[in-house]
């Protein structure tokens, strides 16, 4: 897993791999799959859309998913370093991945793209952030953007409108605080980088895309003004209490529901949170909104994120098959079976979604962001999180650093100032992930 947020595992399930119905025959070529946690419901959905339809297209390979839970990123880093791991690598992100393929863990996966016609395929950009010096070595799980959640039915309640500005915004948590609601229904109890949420839209809503592209290719450190009062901005608002008196305690999923039952007023958050809309809205007789982030000009912000990849390990020993369940995965069909019923999590970068069909009962505000996101990256005017941009160490102290400005144990200033000294070292040394050039 990585970035955003933790789905409940089924617990007797998470150390166990999940097989096909199809028997074992003996000369069939096993696949191994290492993924993150997912609900007993949706590793259902792995089985049903991916693992048994897969296993009897390719009757020569038998391909098994094991449920690693919150340690999957750990398990597997120990894993790879010794030279075993799965034949599907799951990570984090491109940070993940350009320190993988420099150490020689993960195989270019070029050729494959070529046989398979991934280049027409996919979005021409996300198999840009999967290059490491010049080859290929990753495809993009899903991706997914930053944006605003709020309750509609709370908003028409109190003839509220949708801000668009930071000052529009600002003004409306003050509002919401007076009310006795907690501005933001924020929380990481159980996942710290939870904070990157919200560094992410401060640097991009406040200081603006275009300088964090010009931060991440070099042009500006990260010490520059606008990140400054970008960084003074987010302590400002913890400062004001529209994190509540409970972030440290409060689930991601605690957090969420806190908007649909009316206790918080908005949610800055991402699209993953989709998969949650559904569990509490309708009991809470509420109806869901989401919006790109409000920005200092008024033009909504979609700052752009990939939650996950995909590679082959470059000991693989059915790299050919693992080849296959990638292809497998990144078809029309496969993306509308699945994000009909697992909504945040598996929005594939394909470049056509024309043939894709989903069903009568995903919610028409998830197209609608999807859309949206879409629109923004083709048109180049996207902006960018910091999970999927930034090298691991840097990201790693970007995580406990906006804490320490939170709780007053540094400036805003000082923390920005490691920040871009730590950044600098991983550049220098080809550990940052790629940055495309912005049109």
């Amino acid at each position: 897993m990585h970035r955003r947020t933790v789905l409940k595992a089924g617990f007797g399930l998470a150390a166990l791999p999940l097989m096909s119905r199809f028997t074992f025959a003996a000369d069939q070529k096993p696949i191994s799959f290492w993924y993150e946690s997912a609900s007993p419901e949706n590793q259902d959905n792995l089985k049903n859309i991916l693992i048994d339809p897969f296993n009897a297209a390719h009757p020569e390979d038998l391909l098994s998913i094991d449920f690693r839970g919150s340690d999957l990123d750990k398990q597997l880093r120990v894993a790879m370093l010794a030279g075993t791991g799965p034949d599907v690598v799951f990570t984090a992100g491109p940070s993940y991945v350009a320190a993988m393929a420099q150490a020689g863990q993960l195989m270019p996966l070029d050729d494959y793209a070529k046989k398979y016609g991934w280049d027409e395929r996919l979005l021409p950009l996300f198999l840009d952030l999967g290059r490491y010096n010049g080859k290929l070595y990753a495809l993009a799980k899903t991706y997914e953007t930053l944006g605003l959640f709020y309750n509609k039915t709370l908003f028409d309640q109190n003839k509220w409108k949708v801000p668009t500005t930071i000052s529009d915004f600002e003004a409306l948590a003050d509002e919401m605080k007076a009310k006795g609601l907690t501005p933001f229904g924020a929380g990481n109890a159980d996942w710290r980088p939870a904070n990157e949420h919200y560094v992410s839209i401060a640097i991009n809503s406040i200081a603006g895309p275009e300088n964090v592209y010009k931060a991440l290719t070099g042009a500006i450190p990260w010490t520059d003004p606008a990140f400054v009062h970008s960084i003074d901005k987010l302590a400002e608002w913890w400062d004001k209490g529209y994190f509540g008196d409970n972030y440290f305690s409060l689930t991601l999923e605690q957090a969420f529901a806190q908007i649909a039952s009316g206790q918080a007023g908005m949610a800055p958050t991402g699209t993953w949170n989709f998969t949650n809309v559904q569990t509490y809205f309708p009991q809470n007789n509420a109806e869901p909104g989401f919006v790109g982030f409000p920005s200092e000009k008024g033009d909504p912000i979609f700052a752009l994120g990939i939650g996950s990849t995909l590679s082959i390990n470059a000991k693989s020993g059915n790299a050919d098959g693992a080849a296959a369940v990638l292809d497998y995965m990144f078809t029309d069909d496969y993306y509308s079976k699945m994000n009909s019923v697992w909504q945040g999590e598996w929005n594939l970068p394909l470049a056509d979604l024309s043939k894709v069909k989903l069903s009568d009962k995903v919610l028409p505000l998830y197209e609608t962001a999807m859309k949206e996101l879409a629109t923004a990256v083709a048109a180049g005017k996207y902006g960018y999180t910091t999970w999927t941009f930034l090298p691991p160490a840097t990201d790693t102290y970007l995580v406990s650093g906006m804490e320490e400005v939170w709780l007053k144990k540094t400036t805003s200033a000082d923390f920005l100032k490691k920040l871009d000294e730590t950044f600098k070292q991983e550049r220098d040394a080809g550990k940052a992930p790629a940055v495309p050039a912005r049109t």
